[in-house]
């Protein structure tokens, strides 16, 4: 008895934190929200965390889809609009099982980000590894930085 009071403890702050976060999740689909204005986001069940780093020849957005199989994301590009959604599953509990506490969030996503024009839409690249789907955006030829040499006379 003593593993499982051990296994269900909980920290307070924790606990509040947890309620903070889906009360910001609740509010959020309401219009109110801490996105930038060039992001928009669909009514969904969850929204996955993201990275974006820019790089010399392209940006890079990584998201954390943990449990989500490739052919369950959808990706999408148009008019300067990167759109990634898709669907994690609910676990199945066997018989005689049921939980005690279920933090991990289920159902359907999405991100929808403004991309700069200095993307080449064309050549957009994804891979979805170890949970992580890392998508790569490579800057047209004109927008990458360019180094000129001085001379001296």
């Amino acid at each position: 008895m003593d593993s499982m009071r051990a296994l269900l403890h909980h920290d307070d702050f924790r606990e509040l934190e947890t309620m903070s976060n889906r009360l910001n999740r609740i509010l959020s689909k309401g219009g109110i929200s801490n996105r930038r204005p060039d992001e928009a986001m669909a009514a969904a069940d969850w929204m996955p965390v993201v990275d974006i780093l820019e790089g010399h020849d392209d940006f890079q957005i990584h998201v954390e889809l943990p449990g989500v199989e490739k052919s369950a994301v959808k990706l999408s590009i148009e008019k300067g609009v990167l759109s990634i959604s898709g669907q994690r599953p609910q676990g199945t509990l066997s018989e005689g099982t049921r939980y005690h506490r279920n933090e991990r969030p289920y159902g359907r996503f999405e991100r929808v980000f403004g991309v700069p024009d200095s993307v080449d839409e064309q050549k957009l690249e994804a891979n979805l590894k170890d949970g992580i789907l890392t998508v790569r955006l490579p800057k047209v030829e004109k927008a990458k930085p360019k180094s000129i040499q001085i001379s001296v006379a």
